[in-house]
């Protein structure tokens, strides 16, 4: 039932596309719109992963260069079942951390250093398992897809302003109606995105406390990563809003809300959900799953990974070195 409503959304943001191209210039605007919008998708497909993490100044590590951070996530894809996923690290202080690719045969992980050097490595553990989640559950292509669509949307819109309501269009909306198509149509991409990401993140969540077997550490790292996001920005993100859907917790300033306009569920309620599967578990960590990276000798901590920048390690509020 997710994969039908996630098709018949994708569906919507395909024909959105295809109704602001004939809001533009007719009927050869919308042709030449969803002929663009397949293009787009096709070329979405193949490189999406690469754009998005070139975007993000992404640099791959490996069990040489990251080797307790690539050696985590190794023991969760086995865990999951899954090949081994690319592994990258973004140099950003802000906590957080998304997956992308195709398919899970080329898929591709990436945690900010904010993420592994403030939270534990349970929490991290947790994290990189919903990550894996959304790749088992083959979510990162139409995430990325959305994005790509949802942008291109918007400057599709932009372009009313010029095109639009000429006198030989045959939508007849002229320049009320061109203003109109432009602030509505990124409204409606933006909603539809939502609606995709929105539905995906619970599935996620549970599936990663079943592949780390610590619901209770992925809920608390979901609350760490909330509270640091209202304090510590990521220009990145704010420059790329349409990507904000990927991250595991909205990266921008004010989308924490449980609303319509909100690119995840609250906190409050993922976390409510995984308590509940904690005790359904047996109480998470302590319960009958043994925990993905109980047999390494970093039992907790953070992970360590080579850093540049400001992303310097120093101690936190909280113990672990940031």
């Amino acid at each position: 039932m997710n994969y039908l409503k996630t098709g018949l959304l994708l569906a919507a943001m395909t024909a959105l596309f295809g109704a602001v191209g004939f809001l533009i210039g007719g009927e050869s605007g919308m042709l030449i719109a969803l002929a663009l919008a397949a293009v787009m998708n096709l070329f979405a497909y193949w490189n999406s992963d690469k754009m998005v993490l070139s975007m993000y100044g992404a640099r791959e590590v490996d069990a040489q260069t990251a080797p307790e951070f690539y050696r985590l996530v190794e023991q969760l894809a086995q865990r999951a079942g899954l090949p081994m996923p690319r592994v990258y690290v973004i140099d950003n202080e802000q906590p957080n951390a998304f997956a992308t690719g195709r398919n899970p045969e080329n898929a591709a992980v990436a945690a900010t250093t904010g993420l592994l050097h403030r939270l534990s490595r349970e929490e991290i553990a947790g994290v990189m398992a919903h990550e894996l989640a959304h790749v088992k559950n083959r979510d990162t292509l139409i995430m990325t897809v959305t994005a790509t669509l949802a942008g291109a949307i918007g400057m599709l819109a932009n372009f009313a302003m010029f095109f639009g309501g000429s006198r030989d269009n045959r939508s007849g909306l002229g320049i009320i109606g061109s203003i109109a198509v432009m602030i509505l149509a990124p409204v409606a991409a933006m909603l539809v995105q939502m609606a995709i990401s929105r539905s995906r993140e619970y599935e996620a969540d549970k599936a990663g406390a079943g592949i780390s077997g610590n619901p209770q550490a992925l809920a608390s790292a979901l609350q760490r990563i909330s509270g640091s996001v209202e304090q510590v920005p990521n220009a990145q993100a704010e420059g790329n809003p349409a990507t904000a859907h990927m991250f595991i917790i909205n990266p921008l300033h004010g989308g924490a809300m449980d609303s319509l306009f909100s690119t995840h569920p609250s906190t409050e309620n993922r976390v409510a959900a995984l308590m509940q599967l904690a005790g359904a578990m047996g109480g998470g960590s302590a319960g009958t799953q043994q925990p993905a990276y109980a047999d390494t000798p970093m039992a907790s901590g953070t992970a360590s990974v080579p850093v540049s920048g400001t992303a310097r390690r120093r101690r936190s509020p909280w113990g672990n070195r940031r």
